[in-house]
């Protein structure tokens, strides 16, 4: 038997809209504001509705992230976790079927990665919470001293996930073709493509086209909840990104 068979197969999931059911960089904004954790800019465009727009994914990701700017990174990942917890108890604070996915994965002895063009301390959260493997995201620059400087490599968006896919297949010596991949929006076209099992997540119309033309599976994106576990006593999950 070959390695690559040896190993148990991957599943991606986004996270945005596919496993969390909320965008949770323009939700953590808001609690990072109304926490007064750390002064705000004097300007704050609205992301939000610039997003609504169809502006480019990956400009408002760069200058959601300068907001931060100057932030102690640990200030900033207290935050986040506190951000996840009240989160996480909502009733409509999950998208079922992938919840429900994600445990069938780890049922049957497979590793979840998420990927994802959020915050590391939220996502990293997530992950604990469901005991992911790994996470890939963007990568936002920190100093020496610890501080945040508003710059980041690469955002995790679109062909990003496609090469974050590879370099974790790579990585683990598994074939692409046996692993899974989960998304919602057609940001997330190039990782979906990269896998042999691809599965839509709710009602995007130009992923049902595609969806529709490949045979792909398509769950839904119905809203609920999640027992109530504190991120904070969960164990850590492995960053990617080479990191």
């Amino acid at each position: 038997m070959s390695r690559a068979r040896e190993r148990p197969p991957v599943a991606f999931f986004d996270v945005d809209e596919t496993l969390l059911a909320t965008k949770t960089m323009l939700d953590f904004w808001d609690f990072w504001a109304a926490s007064g954790a750390w002064p705000l800019p004097a300007r704050v465009p609205d992301l939000r509705a610039r997003a609504a727009a169809g502006e480019d994914r990956n400009t408002l990701n760069r200058e959601y992230y300068r907001r931060f700017t100057g932030v102690p990174a640990r200030t900033l990942a207290s935050v986040a976790c506190h951000w996840y917890d009240a989160h996480r108890r909502g009733p409509r604070a999950f998208v079922t079927a992938a919840v429900e996915a994600v445990e069938r994965h780890r049922a049957r002895g497979h590793e979840v990665v998420l990927v994802s063009g959020s915050l590391r301390p939220l996502l990293e959260a997530v992950a604990r919470d469901f005991g992911a493997a790994q996470v890939w995201c963007t990568e936002q620059g920190v100093t020496a001293g610890g501080l945040l400087t508003g710059e980041v490599e690469r955002p995790m968006i679109g062909q990003a996930k496609a090469g974050a896919v590879a370099a974790v297949v790579g990585e683990r010596g598994v074939r692409a073709e046996d692993c899974w991949a989960y998304g919602d929006h057609v940001s997330d076209l190039a990782m979906l493509r990269s896998v042999g099992h691809p599965v839509v997540v709710g009602g995007s119309p130009a992923l049902a086209v595609e969806a529709g033309r490949a045979g792909w599976a398509v769950l839904g994106g119905d809203r609920g909840p999640r027992r109530a576990v504190p991120c904070a006593g969960r164990s850590v999950v492995t960053s990617g990104n080479g990191r």
